[in-house]
């Protein structure tokens, strides 16, 4: 198994794409063209990281990671807020890696709580082709999914592995309606569909909501985060027609950093 700063290590390379500024309501609001390249120094023991964004540059460099992040063996992570606080900012980024692509998903709620805004960033490997697929539609995930999920911890404990079986299909009234089953647990949910954007609203003070976004990607919120309830943060990305990868940053009634899950599955049947 690998550690933590070889699975680090899988994103070495200059990655070239942009950081698109999205609203809640799925609106695209600024589009600026990025370069990041993470460089391995002193035999990979350091890691420099150099961001260039529209006409700004930033470099980093560091030879440890903080409790914040994690990684999956093939470089996939997530960063961001360890423990919700009152009237403080709370976010995440989610990160999924995929042969010579990469896309991340950053998600932020003021300090209110509510749903504040989002970066989406989409990269490739410099010197590789630069291919993107069309914005998710709903269509685009109907039928059954089968796949295998991956479940890390910020304490460390050892990694769970399960199987996972999601099927999507409407109802006559155009609503949307998942099934979502994993170990010995089904979860049943249906969403209203406006446009781009599903609204999973049966219960109105957990609101969540699932935004689709350009190249495959969808985003999973929820509208307010709360002290004293469990939430999730999703990114989801249809890498080929049946390829799906989604990470899932998972928060207890605590506040506190739970988990980290990466499921990637496959299409089996479609509608």
């Amino acid at each position: 198994m690998k550690s933590q700063w070889e699975c680090l290590l899988q994103n070495l390379g200059e990655w070239q794409g942009s950081f698109t500024q999205v609203s809640p309501q799925g609106e695209i609001l600024e589009d600026t063209p990025s370069v990041v390249s993470l460089e391995g120094l002193n035999n990979n023991q350091t890691i420099r990281q150099i961001i260039r964004l529209g006409g700004d540059e930033k470099i980093l460099e560091y030879n440890s990671l903080g409790r914040s992040v994690l990684f999956f063996e093939a470089g996939a992570f997530s960063q961001g807020t360890i423990q919700l606080a009152p009237f403080s900012e709370f976010g995440a980024e989610l990160g999924l890696i995929h042969e010579n692509r990469r896309l991340r998903l950053v998600q932020l709620f003021d300090k209110n709580g509510q749903l504040d805004k989002f970066t989406l960033i989409r990269e490739h490997l410099a010197r590789t082709p630069a291919t993107q697929h069309p914005p998710l539609t709903v269509e685009a995930l109907l039928g059954e999914w089968q796949g295998k999920a991956v479940t890390i911890y910020p304490d460390w404990r050892s990694p769970d592995t399960y199987s996972t079986t999601l099927q999507i299909q409407l109802d006559p009234t155009g609503r949307l309606i998942q099934s979502l089953s994993f170990g010995d647990r089904t979860i049943n949910s249906t969403a209203s569909i406006n446009g781009s954007k599903l609204t999973f609203d049966q219960d109105p003070q957990k609101q969540v909501q699932v935004l689709l976004l350009p190249d495959g990607a969808s985003a999973t919120s929820p509208l307010k985060v709360q002290l004293r309830q469990p939430l999730f943060l999703e990114v989801g990305w249809l890498i080929e027609p049946n390829l799906r990868q989604r990470m899932v940053r998972s928060y207890n009634d605590k506040g506190e950093w739970a988990s980290l899950t990466l499921v990637t599955e496959h299409r089996v049947n479609s509608v």
